[in-house]
């Protein structure tokens, strides 16, 4: 397996599902949304539960949390805080982040889930938050200096559990209550644009490409979000990773998407984006949204890497605001 593939997998365990990510479609947008429950402020607490279910506790509040995961830079962002050290540092830098600040923020070397512990170890973190499936092998070398808590996003909801647990740990609650109401409106706006604009009737599609292409399945979190809002008909094709999310031209063109949404991972400024690989496509060209002019390229550190509410939010925004202009 090339450099070029095996980085290309390791940005998409980043972002994309891993395949058999739960999470049902939500009902028809025309339909009445059901009522939001009210945002509850958590209380600080030093304990948290992770994938396994055993309980990360930490003797005081955390001041210095390094992420090896774009969920944790975008929960901590939420809650006015800025990571020791990062492995999205592109994410972090966006103006709609930490803009300037999040240029200082160290980049750790390695490459994801490979990440160099001695470098990990010299920011001195009081807390290390990794994605579950990914991170497991470091726990032995980090958890010599740091406790690591592993993480899995499946749903939106998932992602605003974890804002929750940080803002507990950080005795955060007022931020938190601040980020989940901001993100719960951004959804309910979506929702009514949808019903405004019969978004549920549109056949929406959200993929990904660099040497291969896949797409983001209906039980995958960025699937599941837009969802809620538009018609997404991609299940999960089963198997592992390289074949759940594996769908070829062919099969997109017959479920024939009215507006496409792409993440590029470019490597090197020569390298192309999805849409200029397949501009000479026959089958692409053939495809409603493309045909069109409705495939847009969006920032994949956004799309693929914020699993977060913040990023969830803003991809709403865009989403919607391409589908409706």
């Amino acid at each position: 397996m090339t450099r070029l593939r095996l980085t290309l997998i390791s940005l998409l365990a980043a972002g994309v599902a891993l395949g058999g990510c739960g999470g049902s479609p939500a009902p028809s947008t025309g339909a009445p949304a059901p009522s939001a429950p009210p945002v509850q402020q958590v209380t600080h607490g030093l304990t948290v539960t992770d994938v396994r279910g055993q309980t990360v506790s930490l003797k005081a509040k955390p001041e210095r949390i390094v992420c090896l995961t774009g969920l944790c830079d975008d929960t901590l962002v939420e809650l006015g805080l800025t990571p020791a050290a990062t492995t999205t540092p592109k994410l972090v830098a966006r103006p709609d982040y930490l803009g300037d600040a999040g240029r200082a923020v160290p980049a750790l070397p390695g490459t994801f889930g490979n990440e160099d512990v001695a470098a990990i170890a010299a920011v001195r973190p009081d807390l290390v938050i990794g994605l579950a499936g990914v991170h497991d092998q470091l726990r032995p070398a980090v958890e010599k200096f740091a406790p690591l808590w592993l993480v899995r996003v499946k749903t939106y909801e998932d992602s605003v559990r974890y804002l929750r647990d940080v803002a507990a740990l950080t005795d955060r609650g007022a931020q938190q209550v601040a980020a989940e109401q901001r993100f719960r409106d951004r959804l309910a706006a979506a929702r009514a644009a949808a019903r405004e604009h019969g978004l549920g009737e549109t056949t929406a599609l959200a993929m990904y490409g660099g040497t291969s292409i896949g797409v983001n399945t209906s039980d995958d979190l960025l699937g599941h979000l837009l969802s809620q809002v538009f018609d997404y008909p991609w299940p999960n094709r089963g198997g592992g990773f390289d074949s759940a999310q594996a769908y070829s031209v062919e099969e997109i063109l017959t479920r024939d998407p009215d507006v496409v949404f792409i993440q590029s991972f470019t490597f090197g400024p020569d390298a192309k984006t999805v849409s200029a690989q397949y501009a000479d496509n026959p089958v692409w060209k053939r495809i409603t949204a493309v045909r069109e002019g409705r495939a847009y390229e969006v920032p994949a550190e956004l799309w693929a890497s914020g699993r977060g509410t913040r990023a969830l939010g803003l991809i709403l925004d865009e989403a919607v605001a391409r589908a409706t202009a």
